[in-house]
């Protein structure tokens, strides 16, 4: 009895140290919103318009001249990551009913409030799906690029003060399931895969 009780005692500290610490570092990235409007003001368009960017830029490696086919390859596994990871997110969003962070007084909020859960993060998931498909297609230097863009987007959800940083960590977990899904299942130089390469 005692040692189940010490066993439970213990857990419940490691929640409350584990919750603490997720609110904490989100105060901590989010501390600077509403001190620079022009900081203010860049971080909310990246929020509202990077991951459009990301997806128009990915369109665009469609007319990529080096290795064309596998690169179209790399943009319809991102697409489809993307809606994977996003369907993942809807179905954790049935079971998980986590408050925002701004309505736990944890942060400052910069835009609108939203009217969705906050657990996990959509912005990340869709942003880091992408960057999953492309590096699980050995595609270094745009996967760098594209990491480094859904970086900014996924810290600027917490700086904004709409997600807590574990909503962001969730949602690259789904990207990734949804990205490593892709690659298990679409295979690369298949009848579906060489029709839809060699389109446009």
């Amino acid at each position: 009895m005692l040692a189940g009780g010490l066993q439970r005692s213990t857990l419940l500290l490691d929640q409350g140290y584990q919750v603490g610490m997720d609110a904490s570092l989100t105060h901590w990235i989010s501390a600077a919103a509403g001190i620079s409007p022009l900081l203010d003001r860049t971080m909310i368009a990246i929020s509202q318009f990077g991951v459009p960017l990301m997806v128009i830029a990915v369109a665009m490696q469609w007319w990529s001249r080096d290795d064309r086919l596998h690169v179209r390859h790399a943009c319809l596994s991102a697409g489809l990551s993307f809606l994977i990871g996003l369907a993942i997110n809807q179905a954790i969003l049935f079971v998980v009913h986590r408050i925002r962070p701004y309505d736990a007084g944890v942060t400052h909020l910069l835009i609108a409030p939203s009217a969705d859960w906050s657990f996990p993060s959509d912005h990340a998931t869709a942003s880091m799906a992408i960057v999953a498909a492309f590096a699980m297609q050995a595609l270094p230097r745009r996967t760098l690029a594209l990491f480094v863009i859904a970086f900014v987007i996924c810290w600027s959800r917490i700086f904004i003060g709409t997600h807590y940083l574990s909503d962001v960590i969730g949602g690259v977990a789904t990207a990734a399931i949804g990205a490593l899904a892709v690659r298990l299942t679409y295979r690369e130089n298949s009848r579906l895969d060489a029709f839809a390469t060699r389109i446009l």
